[in-house]
């Protein structure tokens, strides 16, 4: 069965933008995953500590996989990038976060789904936009595009490679 996920892909460290390329190439690559779409990449304000500007993106999967096996997924993938959990909200080289899985609704110790702040943060919700306006968030029971219009998004531009 082919599921249909919307994550998230942000980096602050290092060289975000070939990282979050890289990534996309390594999910690309991952048996069960295929990236139908990926947003813009967007120069973000940091959310937590201060800390460099983020570069932001999202990307529309298929997965053959379960959302568990995805989330274990992502979060090996983030480990090759050199990902190290330290600081609550600190910076990091990459972050992937899972937002939406077909449209279910999943509340467990490790993993909730929809991602439990994505309706309020801009730099998720500009870039999903662009890829997936319709989508339609399961517990809000809104698209996307009508979400992130609840949002101040002026912490958030279109990355130009000169940034």
């Amino acid at each position: 069965m082919v599921h249909v996920s919307a994550i998230s892909l942000g980096s602050n460290l290092g060289d975000s933008r070939a990282t979050l390329e890289g990534a996309l190439i390594k999910l690309e690559e991952t048996s069960g995953i295929t990236v139908k779409s990926h947003s813009s990449w967007y120069k973000t304000a940091p959310v937590g500590p201060s800390q460099p500007d983020y570069l932001n993106g999202c990307a529309l999967l298929d997965v053959q996989l379960n959302h568990q096996e995805l989330l274990k997924t992502l979060l090996g993938i983030e480990q090759e990038f050199g990902r190290v959990r330290k600081e609550h909200w600190g910076p990091r080289t990459l972050d992937l976060d899972l937002l939406l899985f077909d449209d279910l609704i999943l509340e467990t110790p490790d993993l909730q789904i929809p991602h439990p702040r994505m309706n309020q943060r801009a730099f998720v919700l500009v870039p999903l936009v662009e890829i997936a306006p319709d989508w339609l968030e399961p517990v809000s029971k809104l698209r996307v595009s009508e979400l992130v219009q609840k949002l101040d998004c002026s912490s958030v531009s279109l990355y130009q490679v000169s940034d």
